[in-house]
């Protein structure tokens, strides 16, 4: 799993024009199972993304697409992880055994 962490390095106004296609870009990947959550930070400097993407550099391919991403509205930085425990619902969107 990946956390794709978004820091805006745009003004606001900037992003609100492109956001449309951003939530479509997202709509897509969770179309896709790829996606799992995704959100604005608090305050609004950025998001975040949880992506069960099989290697970074399919994330970075993902992250390729993004609008924000192709008119450098935001940074991304990916950090990979091993979920070693998570809440019973999420086995299956996991596609494994996780200890709760």
């Amino acid at each position: 799993m990946f956390i794709i962490d978004l820091n805006y390095v745009a003004p606001l106004e900037e992003l609100d024009k492109h956001m449309f296609d951003h939530v479509q870009y997202l709509k897509k990947y969770y179309e896709e199972n790829l996606f799992l959550a995704s959100g604005r930070k608090v305050p609004r400097t950025g998001g975040v993304i949880l992506c069960l993407a099989e290697s970074e550099q399919e994330v970075n391919r993902i992250i390729a697409e993004d609008p924000f991403y192709k008119f450098k509205l935001a940074e991304f930085k990916v950090t990979e992880f091993l979920a070693s425990q998570s809440h019973p619902d999420l086995a299956a969107l996991l596609g494994k055994n996780v200890a709760s």
